[in-house]
């Protein structure tokens, strides 16, 4: 079968195209989009990961906030500092870095920032405006970044049958529910690691999105010849033969599926590029609202 291999990092960088010709516009208009993002602790990947943000921030023009705050911040003073960056004028989108140390509730952090802000798309007015498909809301950028790369590929969602292997509020739900709109018109089924006979289940797939942070879970008795393949998953495995003793793998074995399928996203280079470009896109996107421009 002629594989396609769906590129992230070219998508991406056509949304980052786009997004420059907006961000001109609105600077001309005096108005600069502002993401402020916020890491308690010292964690190395999460500091790879805000890093890699502030980055796409300054080449694309958009004005950006690092804070970084020590591991024993409490929960009182990350709260008074999003209720800052809620108040300033300059900062249209905000993140708080997941995962905090174990002593800050999350999802109490979420509650904390501006629906209006909330570019990660988690804060529950921002989860029901996607189920209720109301436009104005944020969608969490992993997801919203996969709908781009069917889009971009020319993917045909209605009437398929999409499964998704992962329930989490960042991929699996939200992903779920954007192929099931009205836009998509897909019919999803939801797996998940209570699932029974889930590589029959997901031999019925047209599309299958594995999210569950599995190295190497999605098999070739997994996937249906001809299947679309979403690969979500950022795995670290050990690899004496690298420089660093390790290396990036999937959810998905990708040399065993790749040959069963009509599409599939690599890892590195498939999905993750397009998470940064989306979280950019939330931000315009918070900016222009905020500002009233249509």
């Amino acid at each position: 079968m002629n594989t396609i291999i769906i590129d992230g990092k070219h998508t991406s960088e056509r949304v980052r195209r786009n997004l420059r010709s907006v961000i001109e516009q609105l600077k001309q208009a005096g108005h600069t989009p502002g993401l402020a993002v916020v890491l308690v602790g010292e964690d190395p990947a999460s500091q790879v990961y805000v890093n890699s943000k502030v980055k796409a921030c300054e080449e694309l023009g958009i004005y950006s906030q690092k804070w970084v705050m020590p591991t024993e911040t409490s929960q009182e003073e990350l709260v008074q500092l999003i209720d800052r960056l809620n108040h300033d004028d300059r900062i249209h989108g905000i993140l708080v870095q997941s995962p905090p140390p174990p002593h800050i509730d999350e999802a109490a952090v979420v509650l904390c920032i501006d629906p209006r802000k909330d570019v990660d798309g988690f804060h529950p007015v921002n989860v029901a405006k996607l189920v209720m498909e109301d436009s104005s809301g944020f969608v969490p950028c992993t997801p919203l970044g996969c709908m781009e790369l069917l889009k971009e590929y020319g993917i045909e969602t209605k009437g398929k049958h999409a499964v998704i292997i992962g329930r989490s509020m960042i991929v699996g739900k939200p992903m779920a529910h954007l192929l099931m709109s009205k836009q998509a018109n897909a019919t999803v089924t939801v797996a998940h690691s209570r699932t029974t006979n889930l590589a029959d289940l997901c031999r019925t797939a047209d599309i299958l999105v594995a999210a569950v942070g599995r190295p190497g879970l999605v098999t070739a008795q997994y996937v249906k010849p001809g299947a679309v393949v979403l690969d979500v998953g950022i795995n670290r495995v050990e690899d004496p033969t690298r420089p660093r003793g390790y290396r990036i793998v999937g959810d998905v074995n990708y040399d065993e599926v790749a040959p069963l399928c009509s599409a599939i996203t690599p890892v590195p280079g498939g999905v993750g590029p397009m998470t940064i470009a989306m979280l950019m896109a939330n931000t315009v996107k918070a900016c222009r609202a905020s500002c009233g421009v249509d």
